[in-house]
């Protein structure tokens, strides 16, 4: 049985995510069409264009991550672009942003549709993307901080074996169709040691307890700076997700004390 506490939260608890559980299949059958059907362009172009670009969380060797993006800070893609004026060098201005809303509406309909009914009378949803740890994976210590938000990952391709997120001294393995909930303002490392692609659904959203005129102003003075240090992470990540020594040091006591307990 599940145990929760102040990083790991219980799904139930949020119950505007049902949506998106209850539609899991869809939503992996569309990413899985994409990847299959997508041609080298498209392909290119999500890469370039979909994928939150990250300059301060590192990983351990040469395996990769890649996410693909249709969500960020509640505005779909294309909106997102042009509200951030952002540019690119093999684009014209309004291409990027136009070819956004192609690709997001050829092949993935459903999930913007879900995603829509959810956020139609409260936009509580803020960035939605897919999430692939290749084989091999292991990411160093982090935060992502995001103090006004949750994060959830909707487990869709899964595979058995030592794929896992480790958040102060806890370890949790995803599930295809369920969601992981962390706030991952907490120190976490997360890892894929087999070798195939794990892939989630991100689903970042608003702490529902905390005002939400406040969690506003903080997301729009947060995606500011973050936009000026780098456009391409599209509001998602910065320099302040890089861990700090005290991070290093609650995560080394905890396990200092779970082999205490253990001894």
């Amino acid at each position: 049985m599940a145990v929760f506490n102040e990083y790991h939260l219980d799904a139930k608890q949020f119950p505007f995510l049902k949506n998106f559980q209850e539609n899991w299949q869809v939503i992996r059958d569309e990413f899985i069409y994409f990847k299959q059907q997508a041609s080298d362009e498209e392909l290119k172009f999500a890469d370039e264009i979909l994928s939150p670009k990250n300059k301060t969380i590192k990983t351990k060797g040469n395996a990769k991550y890649s996410a693909l993006g249709i969500l960020f800070q509640g505005m779909f893609i294309e909106t997102y672009i042009q509200n951030y004026q952002i540019t690119y060098p093999d684009y014209q201005p309004n291409e990027a942003a136009n070819k956004a809303l192609a690709l997001r509406t050829k092949y993935f309909a459903n999930l913007a549709q879900v995603i829509a009914t959810v956020n139609v009378d409260d936009p509580i949803i803020r960035n939605v993307y897919f999430g692939t740890f290749h084989p091999g994976l292991d990411v160093k210590l982090h935060v992502n901080y995001n103090p006004h938000m949750n994060r959830g990952y909707l487990g869709l391709i899964v595979p058995a074996g030592d794929v896992a997120m480790k958040i102060c001294h806890d370890l949790f393995y995803w599930q295809e169709g369920n969601f992981m909930i962390l706030d991952h303002s907490y120190p976490h490392c997360p890892h894929n040691y087999t070798n195939y692609d794990r892939t989630v659904l991100v689903v970042d959203f608003f702490k529902p307890d905390q005002p939400r005129e406040d969690v506003l102003q903080f997301e729009k003075e947060q995606v500011t700076k973050r936009m000026q240090d780098n456009p391409y992470s599209l509001g998602v990540f910065g320099k302040n997700d890089q861990a700090k020594t005290e991070d290093f040091i609650k995560y080394g006591l905890a396990h200092q004390l779970e082999w205490d307990k253990a001894l």
